[in-house]
């Protein structure tokens, strides 16, 4: 089903200013259903949400409209707009030629002014704007192969990590990921056919690990900061999310952290409620799930990404592999100068920059995910935005957009008037003053020259305590490109504004 959307005209010799066209949006709802229903205008305006005409998959990108009846746009009861589409990019049928479509469309909207956002006639189904995110990342798949083996790949340091690479090379790894939908069940799917096919190469026991060891490096290297790289500091960090890994699955297993026996370790890193960069939609626009050790890969120019994703794996393998798989002296000499029962304990950890953001600083911010303006006859879709709120007027609320960029060490923020002359639905205003706001997210205490951001805070942080952990480890830097000098990197403790592993955390 592709519906259509008009494209509003530029200004040309019109008198009104210009406002910035409905951007390329993303249906996204976190560990949500795989379905998200979209419904006749007719029969919405009828019965409301109640009867679907179809549905759409996570992922799927559209282009939003406001429809238009009798002068007004079509709200449910609280004034949330359900809003017309245009499909870009259908994730059920997506193929590699996504990801130019995704980012040639994202780069045309951005770039584009229009007067209204309204829909035109031919528009017929509608969808909840809520379930709209504008995200930037384009759908990611692995180039093909190229059947030219690699030069330049390192050692493998043990017989588990020969075989994670020999099933990144295997048509079954490509299978997981050729796509874009179900790929965290894909890739278990994947690795059971390889380890059925391989009974013989190797045994059971070292298939199964393998298996495990792979999960775990994959959600190591996505749920840390892949902006550090090889850094000793990011490569510490790989070993701390391993540790929390290896201590949900071994010792006290418990489903509610996605363990379903002892060694499990394979389901406790994938679980989505624990590690979300395993849901849905995340495993679309990510390499979590693709086949980055290929060995073609290391000589292919285009996979600049997968190059960085297999420097950090070869970096931690060998010290992952201990931490699931070894003993208490093995734990002791990674993270030296800890005692065991503090290290067995790491079951938690809180990254503050990726955390809920807030702006106690800032007076009268709203996040607004779906909402209309107007001016005079014309409508404005205001949806995943944050908004300055003005001075009140009948009805609503002038208001500008409240923009900012996440940098290294602070939110840097500007407030921009790209809706001059519009009003914002007063129903969608609160008005809310910012709660639960630390410096960075870390308590009390912390002393710091300038605060640069403020951080929401998850309900368990203080039930447990913060722990420094220590690595020794080579550091071949953020790009992964240096030949690796001998480092020390401290990771956490009460003042880290970047991870904190906690112990004692149930």
């Amino acid at each position: 089903m592709r519906t259509t959307v008009l494209v509003l005209a530029l200004l040309g010799s019109s008198q009104a200013a210009a406002i910035p066209a409905t951007p390329l949006m993303t249906l996204y709802q976190f560990n949500g259903p795989l379905e998200t229903p979209y419904y006749a205008i007719d029969t919405f305006q009828r019965s409301g949400p109640s009867s679907p005409s179809g549905s759409l998959t996570q992922g799927t990108s559209v282009i939003p409209c406001l429809v238009i009846r009798n002068g007004q746009p079509l709200t449910d009861g609280k004034g949330t707009p359900y809003v017309g589409f245009e499909v870009v990019v259908d994730s059920r049928t997506a193929t590699p030629a996504a990801t130019e479509v995704f980012k040639r469309t994202f780069a045309e909207r951005r770039a584009m002014s229009v007067l209204n956002h309204h829909c035109d006639a031919s528009v017929r189904y509608v969808i909840d704007v809520r379930k709209l995110y504008a995200l930037e990342k384009a759908p990611f798949f692995d180039p093909p192969r190229s059947g030219k083996p690699g030069q330049g790949a390192v050692e493998d340091p043990s017989d588990l990590s020969r075989i994670v690479r020999a099933f990144h090379n295997s048509p079954d790894c490509t299978d997981a990921n050729s796509n874009l939908i179900g790929r965290r069940g894909a890739l278990a799917r994947s690795w059971e056919s390889f380890i059925r096919q391989n009974q013989g190469r190797w045994p059971s026991s070292a298939l199964e690990r393998a298996k495990h060891l792979d999960y775990t490096l994959r959600t190591a290297i996505f749920e840390g900061h892949l902006q550090r790289g090889c850094s000793a500091y990011g490569a510490c960090e790989r070993n701390i999310i391993a540790l929390s890994v290896r201590n949900r699955g071994s010792g006290q297993c418990l489903r509610s952290q996605g363990c379903r026996g002892e060694g499990d370790f394979q389901s406790v890193s994938s679980a989505v409620s624990q590690y979300n960069i395993w849901d849905e939609y995340l495993t679309q626009i990510s390499g979590l799930t693709s086949c980055f050790l290929r060995d073609d890969l290391a000589a292919n120019p285009r996979a600049e990404s997968q190059h960085k994703y297999r420097a950090m794996y070869e970096q931690n393998a060998g010290d992952i592999e201990r931490i699931l798989f070894g003993d208490e002296r093995d734990l002791a000499a990674i993270f030296p100068g800890e005692d065991l029962n503090t290290l067995t304990s790491v079951r938690h950890y809180y990254h503050a920059p990726a955390m809920g953001k807030c702006f106690p600083n800032h007076d009268r911010v709203e996040y607004l995910s779906g909402a209309v303006a107007r001016r005079g006859s014309d409508f404005a879709l205001i949806a995943n935005t944050r908004v300055r709120v003005d001075e009140r007027v009948d009805g609503g609320y002038h208001f500008r957009e409240f923009l900012f960029k996440e940098e290294p060490d602070r939110d840097a923020v500007t407030i921009v008037d790209n809706f001059p002359g519009f009003m914002l639905d007063g129903r969608k205003v609160e008005l809310k003053a910012s709660s639960g706001c630390p410096p960075y997210g870390i308590p009390s205490g912390c002393r710091f020259g300038e605060i640069g951001r403020y951080r929401k805070t998850p309900s368990w942080l203080d039930d447990g305590r913060p722990v420094a952990l220590t690595c020794r480890i080579k550091d071949r830097g953020a790009q992964c490109t240096g030949t690796g000098t001998a480092a020390t990197a401290e990771v956490g403790g009460m003042c880290d504004t970047e991870m904190r592993p906690v112990g004692g955390v149930r």
